[in-house]
């Protein structure tokens, strides 16, 4: 068998894709690429399944041994009424959705799911702003001083809000911020198709000023909207090419939504999802590959392959943000079958 250098991305490079056997030995302790080529991504996403889930595997293991899955839960402090016209979002002013805007929810409120969310088995509690940006003034106050409720609850937390200043990266960064969710959605070439008030550039100047600030960076990308598979292995390779690569990255499945401009897209073939999230695996070997919004169309068998190829988290709880997810239990026996490690409370 030819010897496989001392990097991931050159033992795939160097190995036929009819070759099925890998040591495991020769990637333990490989060097971070932060150097991928969009054909190098394309390649790896283009492998015949078994290579590729094999590939997987070996860098899941070497990085991040045992079967472990995170439980991350998902709150909407503030939902729908959002300037923005992201073309798959229901909480969009631009989009004609059943999603009326509601109140934010005040502090107490949110602390309290977040107990509740631990006491189901949660460690990551995650909450989400539907704005364009974050502004400062009461809200922002708030959302300092549930960042902090969180943290002393002995949770991690992640807030997604939008855009955001650099003294405000500071200021969250101060109340304990664990994680900054601003995702990239899809590819440079293919973002005009997403979204027009917001350019790529800002979007990666957000990640800059969170990483500044010193909290760590949780971004991801949706598949299901039409792009090209050139397109996600072009989103994948801007993720990957960040130094360091983000902390988190999730990877989301299209939950069309009626009355917006992707509302009649069909959803994609399961294993589409089990490609995307083994190669990131590959070429982001330490990062938390989280499973996020479609896993509950994904079935059993789809998800457990993911969970196989190194997804490494998951959203627990009924609702993401506006839509549905698989219920608790459900998850339970799931995650038990599967035979990963999590932090389920005793019953």
């Amino acid at each position: 068998m030819t010897r496989i250098n001392s990097s991931i991305g050159e033992s795939i490079k160097s190995i036929p894709k009819g070759e099925s056997f890998i040591d495991f030995d020769f990637l333990k302790g490989a060097d971070l690429r932060h150097d991928w080529t969009l054909q190098e991504i394309k390649e790896i996403l283009d492998l015949p399944l078994m290579d590729l889930l094999w590939r997987a595997q070996i860098a899941h293991r070497s990085y991040n041994p045992g079967y472990k899955v995170q439980l991350a839960s998902l709150l909407s402090v503030k939902t729908g009424g959002c300037s923005e016209d992201c073309a798959y979002c229901p909480q969009s002013v631009h989009n004609d959705t059943e999603v009326d805007p509601i109140p934010t929810l005040q502090v107490d409120s949110v602390l309290q799911k977040a107990r509740v969310a631990k006491d189901a088995g949660a460690d990551r509690f995650c909450m989400g702003w539907a704005w364009r940006e974050i502004k400062d003034g009461i809200a922002f106050d708030s959302m300092l001083e549930m960042i902090r409720g969180v943290r002393k609850l002995g949770l991690e937390a992640c807030v997604t809000a939008g855009m955001l200043t650099d003294n405000q990266a500071l200021r969250l960064a101060e109340a304990g911020l664990t994680a900054y969710n601003h995702n990239l959605d899809t590819s440079p070439e293919h973002y005009s198709k997403i979204i027009s008030t917001r350019t790529y550039e800002d979007r990666l100047k957000t990640l800059q000023r969170v990483r500044t600030a010193g909290i760590t960076v949780c971004c991801g990308g949706i598949i299901g909207m039409g792009e090209s598979i050139s397109d996600r292995a072009s989103l994948l390779r801007v993720l990957a090419t960040l130094n360091p690569h983000p902390e988190s990255v999730p990877i989301n499945a299209l939950v069309a939504v009626e009355g917006t401009p992707m509302g009649d897209l069909s959803s994609i073939d399961p294993l589409e999802m089990v490609r995307m999230v083994a190669t990131a695996r590959i070429i982001m070997p330490k990062s938390k590959i989280r499973l996020s919004a479609g896993r509950q169309q994904l079935g059993r068998e789809a998800q457990i392959l993911c969970l196989q190829s190194g997804a490494n988290s998951i959203f627990y709880g009924d609702m993401l943000l506006t839509t549905s997810n698989p219920e608790v239990e459900a998850d339970r026996k799931l995650l038990s079958d599967a035979g990963v490690q999590v932090n389920f409370p005793l019953d």
